[in-house]
């Protein structure tokens, strides 16, 4: 157990850890030794690449016991690398407090840093505090340019976490749809072969792009459409302000509360802007047409 711990980087209790939880085969037994051998050696590494994944050891052992029917775990291992590859060509960077205080503002807010690197925008570098990694330089450069145009970094990033929400659900949706239509032929069924993970693997890798480019294509119709929309009612709302403060520029009028409530029982509350302005306009007209019209003889 010595040896298989220094060969794999892997620690004595570790090991015996893995051995209960059945993750480990049993060694083999030589007289009075026990004795591990390339086996023991190469699960151990398959699940130190499958916990660097992110998987938890109660899913590695299910796996595990899943793809131990007499198969080796190649295929199974080709989708889970492909599935956790890179989903974008976009490389991860680097930037440093003095060029992210240049960024934003001219001063490193260490309140936003913590709430980026919260967010995954950033990331701490062990033993460097003046340096962050940035897994997706193009989302902040995008949080650069509205701050840029006048946006709050709170409000930045309260619209990222909104916006990330939603993209997990189409994200959801769309994984659901594929699942349903695509990997069941391959995986749905209780013991899949290397060559059904081969498969799979391989359609991740042709189906990967098709979401992104779904939703670049939704999302720019979604956005004329909203922005032309948005534009109009602005639009019309200053057109409407702008004959609002011209009538009320020619003339302000009072009325009696005693007139108003009359006319309220007469045409109700709703008309009472419309009946004053038409009895208004026929008084007009009435005065009008009896200035053109010449005064009887004697009177």
């Amino acid at each position: 157990m010595e040896d298989l711990a220094h060969a794999s980087g892997a620690t004595v209790r570790t090991i015996r850890g893995y051995q209960d939880r059945g993750l480990l085969p049993a060694p083999e037994r030589r007289g009075r030794a026990n004795v591990y051998g390339p086996a023991h050696l190469s699960r151990l590494r398959q699940i130190a690449d499958l916990l660097d994944r992110g998987y938890t050891l109660v899913s590695i052992k299910e796996l595990l016991d899943a793809w131990e029917t007499g198969r080796g775990l190649g295929g199974v291992l080709g989708l889970v690398a492909e599935v956790h590859g890179p989903w974008t060509d976009e490389r991860a960077g680097r930037i440093t407090r003095a060029q992210l205080a240049s960024a934003f503002g001219g001063v490193a807010d260490d309140r936003a840093i913590g709430e980026a690197i919260e967010l995954g925008v950033l990331e701490r570098l062990p033993g460097n505090d003046d340096e962050f990694g940035v897994p997706s330089p193009q989302e902040l450069a995008v949080a650069a340019e509205l701050y840029a145009a006048g946006v709050p970094l709170s409000a930045i990033a309260g619209q990222l976490r909104e916006l990330r929400g939603q993209v997990e659900q189409i994200a959801s949706r769309f994984l659901e749809f594929t699942t349903e239509h695509v990997f069941a032929r391959y995986l749905g069924h209780n013991s899949p072969t290397d060559a059904d993970a081969d498969d799979a693997a391989s359609m991740v890798r042709r189906l990967r792009p098709l979401a992104q480019q779904a939703v670049e294509v939704e999302l720019a119709r979604a956005m004329r459409m909203f922005a032309t929309q948005h534009l109009e009612e602005h639009l019309a709302a200053d057109a409407a302000d702008g004959s609002v403060a011209a009538a009320r520029d020619e003339a302000t009028v009072s009325l009696p509360y005693s007139t108003i409530d009359a006319v309220e029982r007469l045409v109700g509350p709703g008309g009472v802007g419309a009946f004053i302005a038409a009895a208004s306009e026929r008084e007009v007209n009435k005065r009008t047409l009896d200035a053109l019209v010449p005064p009887a003889h004697g009177k």
